[in-house]
């Protein structure tokens, strides 16, 4: 009962307060929003390479066969490759792939909404498998959300969405988290021999987030001072975790 309480307050935590997180943070100037999302976006990168191959990797290695952990690994890389192509295709229009307004506020609706799903999938089974995993896999979750959920709410307004009708649909692609978070919880009780694989695949979605996504995002920024304020957070991001992994 203590773990299925733990995790609702995660999963609670990592999607909704993710999304009113994010939207209080607009209250900032621009200059100020724009700074506190790179830097948000610097540390998530750190935590989500920390909790990968720090945290989800070992937990994983001691059910699993090395061989048979990086065929689920690299299939789940690809997984997350094809579902971000799947949406980059949808919303293309033109032979050059530029992304329309009005289409782009409904597949980043439903992408998120898929993303929020895995989320909650995969903070169920951390909790499952222990409640430190549980602790920084929500962690890791929650750094990674904010910037994101930043971006999505700014999409949303320029696709011509209300703040309040952004806000709303913003917060009912978090809530895919929750209720499939709830049920993966009872049936991976019965089903201990899939968290491992569910472990695994979490662990490539970290990885391709933090490599395909938020890495390049960060080599935009070419300033020597900015260059070793991203090296130093993702160095905080990654000794969170191990912090963490130490002393629980």
């Amino acid at each position: 009962m203590q773990t299925f309480l733990f995790t609702i307050l995660a999963l609670v935590a990592a999607s909704i307060g993710s999304v009113l997180l994010s939207s209080s943070l607009l209250l900032l100037s621009n200059k100020w929003l724009s700074k506190v999302s790179n830097y948000l976006l610097n540390l998530a990168g750190g935590t989500l390479l920390g909790s990968a191959i720090l945290g989800l990797i070992p937990e994983a290695a001691e059910s699993l066969d090395i061989h048979e952990l990086v065929i689920w690994l690299l299939a789940g890389i690809m997984l997350f490759f094809l579902l971000e192509k799947i949406i980059l295709w949808r919303s293309c229009h033109d032979e050059n792939c530029e992304r329309q307004n009005h289409t782009a506020g409904s597949m980043i609706i439903i992408g998120d909404s898929i993303h929020n799903a895995i989320d909650g999938v995969v903070i169920a089974a951390a909790f499952l498998t222990s409640p430190a995993l549980g602790l920084f896999v929500t962690i890791s979750v929650l750094l990674h959300e904010i910037p994101q959920e930043l971006g999505d709410f700014a999409i949303l307004i320029k696709s011509g969405y209300s703040r309040r009708k952004a806000l709303i649909m913003n917060m009912l692609s978090g809530s895919s988290a929750i209720v499939s978070g709830v049920c993966a919880f009872f049936l991976l009780e019965f089903m201990q021999g899939i968290i491992p694989y569910v472990i695994v695949v979490a662990a490539a979605s970290f990885l391709y987030i933090a490599m395909a996504d938020l890495i390049p995002e960060m080599h935009k920024e070419t300033k020597p001072k900015e260059s070793v304020i991203q090296i130093l957070l993702i160095i905080l991001g990654i000794a969170l975790i191990l912090f963490s992994n130490d002393h629980h």
